[in-house]
């Protein structure tokens, strides 16, 4: 089974196309299930206003274009489940907000991303004196860390996604190994995956996300994997498959997963 668990709609401000437009592009591209992970609504708006993420007023309009793609999908063979792309941030305020909103919605998946290239994270580096890339680093992955303990995720998204946008130069994680192996550690310990995210292909330092390395201290560690194109555009679903695949088995895994009603799927990864 070929699936995507990782894609956005125009609700979020700086995605294009209709939902089922990403269902016709999975169908010519033979993939057979599909999750959309808008961005979650956030009060602060440190996280982002309507170029980022949705307002909490378009969450049942989401959650009805996301029904509406479902009926579609079934028309032409394309299983379509409701997921959110919801934040990571280490300040228990913000994310209770956060749990407010999950807790009235039923999603299938939850997404669960750090994005430090947002003024709210920027402001928290400037409150914590974190003046070193090796500081701000490690703050990342130990703010994942704690994420991996709350339960509140079913995977991670681009984990390593501190790499890319200037918050801090790329480095290798060997750099860093101590750090990245606890987070791993967190996530197998708690039943948390990670994301493999087809769109570092394109963007940043043109690599897959997580690194190879990731990967393999992931599958040592026991962790499990979802996949995503994080796809902001039809044309993008489903892009680099086979390139992560590889990745994905030189590493030393057989099974990816997806979730539907919180509950997970292994499935084995497609030859």
């Amino acid at each position: 089974m070929i699936f995507d668990c990782h894609m956005h709609t125009p609700l979020c401000g700086h995605a294009t196309g209709t939902p089922e437009q990403y269902i016709d592009a999975a169908r010519a591209r033979g993939v057979e299930l599909l999750t959309f992970t808008c961005h979650v609504p956030m009060a602060n708006p440190g996280f982002g206003t309507r170029n980022t993420r949705m307002a909490a007023d378009d969450l049942p309009r989401y959650c009805e274009m996301i029904e509406a793609a479902r009926e579609y999908g079934q028309e032409v063979g394309v299983r379509v489940l409701l997921g959110i792309e919801a934040e990571v941030f280490p300040d228990e305020a913000e994310m209770a907000r956060m749990d407010e909103t999950l807790a009235r919605y039923s999603f299938d998946f939850v997404l669960g991303s750090l994005h430090h290239q947002l003024p709210v994270y920027r402001e928290r580096i400037r409150q914590h004196g974190l003046s070193s890339d090796a500081a701000i680093i490690a703050d990342h992955f130990e703010s994942l860390t704690y994420a991996a303990s709350t339960g509140r995720y079913d995977s991670f998204a681009h984990p390593d996604l501190i790499r890319i946008y200037g918050t801090v130069k790329p480095f290798e994680p060997l750099q860093f190994e101590s750090v990245i192996r606890e987070f791993l550690s967190a996530a197998a310990e708690n039943g948390t995956c990670i994301e493999v995210n087809t769109s570092g292909f394109t963007k940043g330092v043109f690599e897959i996300q997580p690194r190879p390395q990731i990967l393999d201290w992931a599958q040592q560690a026991g962790v499990q994997l979802t996949l995503g194109s994080d796809a902001h555009r039809p044309d993008s679903v489903g892009q680099h498959f086979s390139q992560a695949y590889a990745a994905i088995r030189a590493a030393g895994f057989d099974l990816l997963c997806y979730f539907e009603a919180g509950r997970k799927t292994e499935v084995s990864i497609p030859s």
